[in-house]
């Protein structure tokens, strides 16, 4: 597999400049060459041996003839790193940062040389719980998967000018037009969009932000995806970026909160998505598998991916912005996972818990909440995302309120999802349910605040030939032996539990899951995306029905 795909794919598609330049060749790994940017657990990254907790990359580069003109910068970008990195230019540090699912860059103009660049990143990883770790586990089994480390996202160059350079942009939609927010260092900018036929709506602005009216506004569903264009100029710069009109609300109908886009209700019928890959891992072997994995989940019927506790790089966010997928967006949990605690006692006794006080160490409650807000200003100017999940289950849950108005402050475009399936305390915008050994009717109970089945089903099938060879079987309830079997259990469940409580308010449903993960055999899809173990007409039904079922439930509102 050559590196292509992911060389020519820009890793910032809401902010693109012509200047993109992949580093992805001869890179070596604790002296082995190794393919970035798969981690190397992966086997797309060719590499082998024990990864252990320090990882030492090292490569070299040389400019492109008229890369950098003068009175130009170049920048370093990671798209991510796990966990802890330092980079190097010819000897000179030149970034330090901390986390392993956000980007970070650096200005390395200064430690630059005429002719071949080295190099050299060093990652830290010791899977440490002060830090967002996910479903990653040094000794995996169950629902713990394999971790990964070090560089697993594109590795690039830019070029921006010295002055002037556009480094941010803030879109907010609505109905009508957007507000644009854009950061190029105290210079006057031009926000454009363009309408066809050589018309434009265009503003002017400083420093804050510009409104732009959108004439005959075009919005933006998961039925039609429409996407407008956007370009931000200064004296020396121009990026082009996107947008779409849309709105996430809530509101009374019928007696029952309901979630709307663009102001109409919704019913999010999704699936649990981890992002994982049997070749990649964290990292598929082409961007292009974003967009198989958002169809395959379509022509069944889905209309919504939960991106559980896992940021991906933005190609995955701009596939689903074109092509019209809603986005439950996790924030990455840390801190401690206990079985009896998180697991147990919430299904079997009470999922009534405080979780004031607690929470680990300082730094992590502090690393927590700054990825948080970091997460949000990186990923907000998709409309593919509606909402956000902050805790899950209990897994490293503290403080639940005061974070949730903490984010809310950050982004009031979209719903919050306070704790997921359980533990929820007063604030967020969800009641969230996690339903896996039983069957039952559900019915909103908490005012103002809409209900969602966040995870459910989760039956396994296994598949031969198709299936992690070395790992024990894991999902929910006893294994499926045919696909007509699993088809039938999961038809079931929207049957008995999902489509009945439709018109006792709720809005959604999350199925465990998109595909296979390892050892957990619950996919629709078997780990390597070969076999979709349901029926494609059975699922297509279901999903008619729910959009029945709200249209009835909805239609004196």
């Amino acid at each position: 597999m050559s590196h292509n795909s992911w060389d020519r794919t820009c890793p910032r598609p809401q902010l693109r400049r012509d200047s993109f330049f992949p580093l992805s060749q001869g890179w070596t790994l604790n002296g082995r060459p190794i393919r970035v940017p798969w981690p190397p657990q992966a086997p797309l990254s060719g590499w082998t041996g024990e990864v252990g907790d320090v990882l030492r990359y090292k490569t070299a580069f040389t400019l492109p003839e008229g890369f950098a003109a003068p009175g130009f910068r170049v920048l370093l970008h990671f798209g991510a790193v796990d966990q802890v990195a330092e980079a190097w230019v010819n000897g000179k540090s030149v970034v330090r940062h901390e986390g392993g699912y956000l980007p970070f860059s650096a200005d390395i103009t200064a430690a630059l040389l005429p002719g071949e660049n080295r190099l050299e990143v060093k990652a830290v990883d010791t899977l440490s719980r002060d830090y967002p770790y996910g479903k990653q586990h040094k000794r995996p089994h169950g629902m713990w998967y394999t971790p990964v480390s070090g560089i697993w996202q594109p590795v690039w160059l830019e070029a921006v000018p010295e002055r002037g350079a556009v480094s941010a942009l803030r879109i907010t939609p609505d109905l009508t037009g957007i507000d644009v927010e854009v950061e190029a260092g105290g210079a006057e900018f031009t926000v454009s969009v363009p309408l066809g036929e050589g018309r434009y709506v265009t503003a002017r602005g400083v420093e804050g932000s510009v409104r732009l009216e959108l004439p005959h506004p075009h919005l933006w569903s998961p039925e039609d995806p429409y996407l407008y264009e956007l370009t931000a100029t200064t004296e020396t710069d121009r990026v082009e970026s996107y947008f779409a009109l849309r709105t996430v609300t809530t509101r009374e109908i019928s007696g029952r909160p309901r979630l709307c886009l663009n102001g109409k209700p919704v019913f999010l019928h999704g699936v649990l998505d981890q992002g994982y890959f049997e070749d990649g891992l964290f990292l598929p072997a082409e961007p292009e598998e974003y967009e198989r994995d958002i169809l395959r989940m379509k022509e069944l019927g889905f209309n919504t991916l939960r991106k559980h506790v896992k940021i991906e790089p933005e190609a995955f966010y701009h596939a689903c912005d074109r092509l019209g997928m809603l986005v439950l967006q996790d924030m990455v949990n840390s801190g401690g996972y206990g079985y009896l605690r998180d697991t147990v006692i919430p299904n079997f006794v009470s999922r009534r818990r405080s979780d004031l006080g607690g929470g680990g160490s300082e730094k992590r409650k502090a690393f927590f909440e700054r990825h948080c807000l970091d997460t949000v200003a990186h990923l907000q100017n998709h409309p593919c995302i509606v909402g956000w999940t902050i805790f899950n289950e209990g897994w490293g849950q503290y403080d639940s309120d005061r974070i949730c108005r903490l984010l809310k402050g950050a982004d009031s475009t979209r719903f919050f999802v306070s704790a997921s399936g359980w533990f929820a305390q007063e604030e967020g915008d969800v009641e969230s349910e996690h339903i896996y050994f039983s069957s039952r009717v559900l019915e909103g109970t908490r005012p103002g605040k809409f209900l969602l089945l966040s995870e459910c089903g989760g039956f396994p099938l296994r598949v031969e030939g198709h299936t992690a060879r070395d790992r024990k079987s894991y999902g929910y309830g006893g294994q499926a032996r045919t696909p007509g079997e699993l088809t039938g259990r999961v038809q079931g469940l929207y049957d008995d539990m999902v489509l009945p409580s439709v018109p006792k308010g709720l809005c959604g449903c999350i199925y465990t899951q998109l595909s296979d993960v390892e050892g957990e055999n619950n996919g629709l899809y078997t780990y390597d995306r070969q076999v979709r173990k349901v029926s494609a007409g059975a699922m297509l039904d279901v999903a008619r029905r729910l959009e029945a079922a709200l249209a009835e439930a909805v239609k004196n509102g």
